[in-house]
């Protein structure tokens, strides 16, 4: 039982490490006020209403704005996971140390059994003893 809770335990934290780190984009694009299309990992698709950009050679050219745009929504994930040990002071890193030490030992295994008589060789068997001791009736 407190293995799966260990192993349920563990993976959940594998998932909140792996889903804090990450960092997305979601793009977004309007025509007008309405949503057309979203994306997450890849270009967003567009209506096919966009306006040509008209190259301006005169001073006084007037250009229209189209009636759609796009919207970015960055989404980052935290970046600061790598810890250094050297900006410590001396008290913390034996405190991190001697930690990580009794932790350790905490989950040694102490449930074997030491057998005295391993390392014992019997002795050999010359006679049948049970057969010297038994009382036939005849």
């Amino acid at each position: 039982m407190r293995s799966v809770f260990t192993k349920i335990v563990s993976f959940s934290m594998a998932f909140v490490v792996l889903f804090s780190t990450m960092s997305f984009t979601i793009d977004m694009h309007y025509c007008g006020d309405t949503l057309v299309d979203t994306a997450i990992f890849y270009k967003v698709e567009t209506c096919g209403m966009e306006m040509q950009q008209a190259s301006t050679t005169s001073d006084c050219s007037v250009t229209k704005e189209g009636c759609c745009n796009d919207k970015q929504l960055v989404v980052d994930g935290q970046d600061e996971l790598q810890l250094n040990l050297h900006k410590l002071s001396l008290d913390k890193q034996l405190f991190v140390t001697s930690f990580i030490y009794t932790y350790l030992n905490l989950f040694e295994d102490t449930s074997k059994e030491v057998t005295p008589y391993k390392a014992y060789k019997p002795p050999c068997v010359i006679k049948q003893i049970f057969k010297i001791d038994e009382s036939y009736l005849i």
